[in-house]
């Protein structure tokens, strides 16, 4: 459509609020229970802030205000439909999705991360990807086993 037919400013307005997809990850969309339930509530916030943007009269403000919240619908819509959730793990003699895993390092840091999906990660809260470099090391291994981690050693000492 012609920008002569709408109440736009100009079309370079008009692609200015088209933002790219948020790009989605190539690994399994592996989720703890939380985990889909955070997912499935964000799909929900970016729905009602997508919904209160489509409110708006000025067409450009409109415009602008709903780029956020549809990619965000676009996002979080493909990761639910694609989430695997995973049962918490049954068991405490390995390191699996879903443990929490407590190791130290060689310098004598002791650090507790709980393995999870990509979206639900948060180094700082306590919880990392399955898909990092750490998780990738410790997962199958068992309390007491010292695993190479680049120039250092990772020494298990709990799980659960």
């Amino acid at each position: 459509m012609s920008v002569a037919f709408v109440k736009e400013e100009s079309a370079e307005t008009a692609a200015e609020t088209l933002l790219p997809d948020r790009p989605v990850s190539p690994h399994p969309n592996l989720v703890t229970e939380a985990g889909l339930r955070a997912l499935e509530q964000q799909l929900q916030q970016a729905r009602e802030a997508y919904q209160a943007a489509s409110a708006i009269e000025d067409v450009n403000e409109r415009r602008r205000q709903a780029a956020g919240p549809l990619r965000d619908l676009r996002y979080f819509a493909e990761r639910v439909r694609t989430a695997q959730l995973v049962a918490d793990p049954t068991s405490t003699e390995t390191v699996a999705f879903g443990n929490t895993v407590t190791f130290e390092r060689d310098d004598g840091r002791v650090q507790t991360y709980r393995i999870v999906g990509e979206d639900e990660a948060d180094p700082k809260a306590g919880s990392i990807s399955y898909v990092s470099p750490v998780a990738r090391a410790l997962m199958g291994r068992a309390v007491g086993d010292v695993v190479g981690f680049g120039a250092q050693e990772l020494e298990i000492t709990a799980i659960a």
